[in-house]
């Protein structure tokens, strides 16, 4: 089940964030998830599985460049490689539909996962070494709102 985030889901979402380090995230970005849940949440979802929180993935928008940018996707580990990361996505990807004047949606993401993001018809648009801390590269990514990939939610 995917659902709207509550500020009560923050704890579990910072443990699911714990769960990914250091392999796709670094620790230093404990403290700017938390940031992004209590100050920056526009839209932020949660996949539910037998009452636990497995997944986590939001939305920010900025209306003045016609843009929608996918912000912080979290798969628990043991549930990576089985459709929840693309069934997250693609709801997004849906909601983000729902504004007519949204044509362009931009992930920033790393070395580590940008494939993923391919195969739903992202393009690779720059890279930054060491962004995100030391070993984390920037990989920003884009495509249109509309694209062939959207089909099999």
């Amino acid at each position: 089940m995917i659902r709207p985030y509550h500020k009560s889901d923050k704890s579990q979402l910072l443990a699911l964030l714990n769960l990914n380090i250091p392999r796709f995230f670094a620790p230093s970005e404990v403290a700017d998830f938390a940031d992004y849940l209590e100050n920056h949440v526009e839209q932020y979802f949660v996949v539910e599985l037998e009452g636990n929180i497995v997944g986590c993935g939001g939305i920010n928008y900025f209306p003045e460049a016609a843009t929608a940018r996918i912000s912080w996707d979290i798969i628990h580990p043991h549930y990576q490689g089985k459709g929840m990361g693309r069934a997250l996505m693609l709801h997004r990807i849906n909601e983000i539909k729902k504004d007519p004047a949204i044509q362009t949606i931009l992930v920033r993401t790393t070395q580590l996962v940008y494939p993923f993001y391919e195969k739903l018809g992202f393009v690779l648009e720059k890279t930054e070494k060491n962004f995100w801390a030391p070993g984390f590269d920037l990989y920003q990514m884009k495509r249109p709102t509309s694209d062939k990939s959207d089909n099999e939610e």
